[in-house]
Formats: C-alpha cells, structure tokens, sequence
C-alpha cells in the first residue's frame, strides 16, 4: 500500500508546477492576519461581542466574528491558486473540481450566514440545526453524499437510499461537534487546524487536488487567526466561525468519501476529530441521562473537565491539541496498512480516544448505568401512575354526590402513595367538617422518614364556603417522584372538583356528616373531626 501511495503522491507533485501549494497557504495566513483585526473592531462597534458568564472561561468581553475574516481569507488563497497558471489553477478550473469548490463553499457559506445572525440576534438551536440541515441537503442533492463505504479484500456497504439520511447526519454532526468544542480559547480552531492538516494530507496522497487545496487554504487561514485567537484571546471564532469550520470539514470528507469509496477517508476523518466527536457524543448522552435539553449548555465538556483538575487554560488547550494530533496521525497510519490492518489501526485508535475520554472524566460507566437504571425505574412508575390517574378521572367524571367523589379521592391517594388526605369545609359562621383519609400505622403525628405536607384550595359551589385539601406524600425514593405525585393529584382537583357535581344542589352540605366513618376493610381510615360523630363509609 506504501508504493501506490507514493506513486500517486509524485503524479499530483508533478502536476503541480510553480508555487501553488506555498501561494495558497502564505496568501490564507496573510489575509487572516490583516483581516482578523478588522472585523474584530468592526463586532465591537457594532456590539457583537461575547460577554463574560458562568459557563465563560474570559473575564472580559471579547469580539466575535473571527469566522467572517476566515471565510474571507480562504476565499482570498483559493482565488489566487485557481488563477495561477500552474498544476492548481488548472486542477480548479476544470469542470467538475470547480463544481465541487462552488459547492462546498456555497453550502458552507449559507451555514456561516446561520452563525452569523445568531452571533448578532441569537437564534434559537432548533433554528440553526433547520438552517445547518439545509445546507446538507444541497450538498446531498448536488450529488456528493456517503453512497458506499469498505475496505478493498474484506467488505463494501453500500447505503443506496440511506446515503442521505446518513450523510446528513454525518455533516450536521461535525457541524455541531466543531461548535461544542469551542469553549476555550483556540481550542476549536487548532482542533480544526489538525483536522485540515490531516485530511489534506489523505486528499493529496490519493490524487485529490481541489480537497488538498482548499484545506491547505483552512490550514492557512487558521493559521494567522490563532495569531489572534490563543490565549488570551483577542477575537473569538463565534457560532458563525466554529459552525462555518466544521461544516466545511464535515463535507470536504463526504467529498472524499465519495471520491475513493473506502473506509479509510472517513474512519481517518473520525479520528482526526476524534475529539469534538467524543466530547459531543459523551455530552448528549450525559444530557440524556440527566433527562435535559440537549441544546442545553452545561460545563461538563472536557475541556471544562480538564480545567477542573488545576491545569492552566492554555495547558489544557495544549493536551486537546495533543490528543488530536496523535489521533490523527493514528489515522493516517491507516493509508500504510491494508485490510484488517486498517480495522485494526482505526479501532484501537478509537479505543484509546474513548478511555482518554473516560479517564478526563466526561463520562463514568458506572455512574452512566446506575442513572440509566434510575431513570428507567421512575419512568415505569410514571407509566402506571398515568395509567392510575387516566382511571381516577373516568372514575371522578362519573361521581355525582360527595359520597362517590370522595370515595374515588381516596383511592386516589392510595394508587398515589399518599400518607393523608384531608378536605376541610369552613363555613360562614365558623363552624368546620372535615373529611379525613389516612394509612393504616399513621395516627397523624408524623411519617417515618421524609414527607411533603401541602394544603391545596378546592372550588366548592355554596358561597361563602371555603374547601382545603390537606395531604401528607412520603418520600421514599426521591423528591421528584413525590412532585409528579402531587401534579397528577392537582389536576384531579382541578378537573373534577366539588363544584362539578352534576347532584350537588339535590345534596345539602350536611349529608358529608354520614362519611365520617372507620374502614371495615382495613386499608384506610376516615376520622370525624370536631363536633360531627362517625359512621360507617
């Protein structure tokens, strides 16, 4: 395999005549050097600009837009490298490689625009990730998507129709992988600047000029913006820098992907941002077990994680950079091997990125499993509650006397796991009934081990009557439990409360005195309360 790599790599050398690769990369620095400043004073006059916050590592506010000079750099090298009268001028202005170029900064471009508004007006998550899937779509329709993946000797997979869910996906992912790891100074884009490196590296070994020089434009581009950008940081990338880099990457591996048809292209694009993948894999599952949002922020990524140990800002942006770079070259390692050799290569090096990443403490199996176990044992509980509750409420609409309303009340609170139930009426001249509900063993001084103790008011219908329910909700697994309880008894109470019995006028207020009674069946009791004696419910 070292040989055809070779061999190809001196064909695409002898096309390149001239100072076409060196053009490209000094015109991408020089331009982002120049440029950078200005649209950093350009973010602060128009007040795009990012503030300090708790999930913010910089005291101070700092510009935004570093993505726009970027773009402008790219585009400024690649201008010059398609007009130059060499190797690369004439790779990029034949018809397909020029196709490829509009495309890939055209859908590129539309998801920078995205960032853009949302560095200036904020937009929300759902509406960049409609924007970023778009964009994907164009690249999906101009007929650059993952249509087959192998390795030559061992195996081909070949998506047909699902080449477009999957390529989607692919980008999208990158996409925000890019833009979650941003949360350090140069960290996204010296992650991306490796990542460039090394899959430029695979597109010029395997004869792909327009790949190889766009990101030898990236590498250029990044290069004199951390200038700027390192620690402490004088511009930031932005969402439309960071989302703009990993689109880009994201789609100039599909169009590899495409190109050679092996595993090797996208599992080399794998480990080459191995890092912002596993940081944005390992934080959805953690959002998930947390039951959160997943756009919601946090500070569990790890570069967070690696500033929690005591390592300095630009210690821990170091290590990512090394983790990449190792990654990465663990990955092209894979271009000198051949067959299972190259499963293997991408497995371990994958494997290692997963225990690096369970060391720095971005997620604990053990911990993982015992909240997934948690999570499915209160949503099975929640299930037969509603079950419980749906039941109640047929029950409720069917009541029609105080009698039957506050038998299903207490079997309410029984499916509900409640202590006591209590419905007090206070009438106008200050006399009391009460209605009270309790479990065998509590005597109403108390349950053993936590408890809530609420009072709800109840809609009654003759005026000048005033209805409470009291409840005591033990807590023996945990307070949310208890929450959720107490909701599902609220909406009864709303729904299908004393004042919504269809026989309320035919039944005066002083026939509740006949429910003050002992249970025969043992599995609850009811007590009088004041001056009203008991009877048999």
């Amino acid at each position: 395999m070292v040989l055809p790599c070779l061999k190809r790599r001196a064909v695409v050398e002898s096309e390149w005549v001239g100072m076409g690769y060196g053009i490209v990369f000094t015109t991408g620095m020089l331009a982002a050097l120049v440029g950078t400043p200005v649209f950093a004073r350009l973010a602060i006059s128009a007040r795009v600009v990012d503030r300090p916050g708790t999930r913010k590592v910089h005291g101070h506010i700092v510009p935004r837009l570093g993505g726009a000079a970027i773009i402008l750099a790219m585009l400024a090298a690649l201008l010059l490298g398609t007009v130059a009268d060499d190797g690369t001028g004439m790779s990029f202005r034949q018809a397909d490689p020029l196709r490829a170029t509009i495309v890939l900064f055209g859908a590129s471009a539309l998801v920078l625009l995205v960032g853009l508004v949302d560095d200036v007006r904020r937009l929300r998550a759902r509406t960049k990730l409609l924007g970023q899937i778009v964009a994907a779509l164009c690249v999906c329709a101009a007929g650059y998507r993952i249509q087959s993946l192998g390795v030559r000797g061992l195996f081909v997979i070949r998506f047909e129709w699902g080449s477009w869910p999957l390529t989607v996906f692919w980008i999208v992912g990158i996409t925000n992988a890019v833009n979650l790891i941003d949360g350090l100074d140069g960290l996204a884009a010296g992650v991306s600047l490796i990542a460039a490196a090394v899959i430029g590296t695979f597109a010029f070994l395997y004869g792909q000029v327009v790949i190889a020089t766009c990101m030898l434009a990236v590498l250029g581009a990044l290069s004199g913006f951390l200038f700027f950008n390192f620690n402490p940081a004088k511009v930031f990338l932005g969402d439309c820098g960071s989302m703009f880099l990993g689109f880009f990457l994201g789609t100039a591996c599909v169009m590899l992907a495409k190109q050679t048809q092996t595993l090797v292209g996208m599992g080399l694009a794998v480990l080459a941002l191995g890092v912002p993948i596993l940081d944005t894999f390992f934080t959805i599952i953690r959002r998930m077990l947390d039951r959160r949002s997943l756009f919601a922020p946090d500070r569990g990524h790890t570069h967070h994680r690696l500033m929690d140990t005591g390592r300095s800002h630009r210690t821990a942006v170091f290590v990512l950079y090394g983790v990449s770079l190792t990654s990465g070259m663990l990955g092209l390692l894979m271009l000198v091997t051949s067959g299972p050799g190259r499963v293997a290569v991408f497995a371990g090096g994958l494997a290692g990125l997963v225990c690096l990443f369970h060391h720095l403490g971005a997620i604990r199996l053990r911990e993982a499993l015992a909240t997934l176990k948690r999570n499915l044992a209160m949503s099975g509980e929640a299930k037969v509650r509603k079950r419980r509750f749906e039941e109640m409420q047929l029950r409720l609409r069917e009541a029609k006397t105080i009698s039957q309303w506050w038998r299903v009340v207490r079997r309410a609170g029984r499916h509900l796991g409640f202590a006591r139930i209590c419905v007090q009426v206070q009438y106008d001249g200050g006399q009391s009934r009460e209605l009270q509900w309790y479990l065998p063993g509590y005597r109403g001084n108390g349950i053993h081990g936590k408890a809530i103790h609420l009072t709800l008011p109840v809609r009654y219908w003759p005026d000048g009557q005033t209805v409470r329910a009291s409840i005591d909700i033990p807590v023996s697994g945990s307070l949310e439990s208890a929450g959720s309880r107490l909701t599902l008894f609220g909406r009864l109470m709303d729904e299908h409360s004393l004042a919504d019995l269809r026989g309320a006028d035919a039944e005066p207020a002083a026939a509740a005195e006949e429910m003050f009674a002992v249970s025969t069946d043992g599995m609850y009791v009811s007590e009088a309360a004041h001056e009203h004696p008991g009877a048999v419910v």
